[in-house]
């Protein structure tokens, strides 16, 4: 049996490698923090304007279904979400950076946190709009 790698055209190695850098290079970086302050400026700093929202929701008690068991709370919820969004790995990264960078490390992942934030709320809003029951 032949390798797959050998099956492959070379043209076709080298476009998928030539888009590949493109894509995850220094372009991307710029393509997302232009997408976040699109998102923020659009969404009229929603980062902000939902904050209060925010922290009622976090704090509202579950419902209580039909046979009588509660619900999961929205804390609940945000805990699993949160977890399953940043994981391990980000923890980790944070640390390193901050190893590397230093203190000032931490201001500049909080600002580009702010800016994520609006791409990650366009992000769930979409996928709200568009689920498919």
């Amino acid at each position: 049996m032949k390798d797959f790698d050998s099956l492959i055209p070379g043209w076709f190695k080298e476009f998928v490698h030539v888009g590949t850098d493109l894509i995850w290079s220094q372009y991307l970086i710029g393509l997302l923090l232009t997408a976040g302050f699109f998102f923020t400026i659009s969404s009229k700093f929603v980062q902000l304007r939902m904050l209060p929202e925010m922290f009622r929701a976090l704090v509202e008690r579950p419902e209580t279904l039909e046979d009588g068991k509660k619900g999961i709370s929205p804390f609940q919820a945000f805990a699993i979400s949160a977890g399953s969004r940043v994981g391990t790995g980000n923890i980790a990264g944070v640390a390193t950076a901050i190893v590397l960078g230093g203190p000032g490390a931490v201001f500049w992942m909080w600002v580009i946190a702010f800016i994520g934030a609006a791409s990650a709320f366009i992000e769930a809003t979409l996928a709200q709009v568009y689920k498919v029951h």
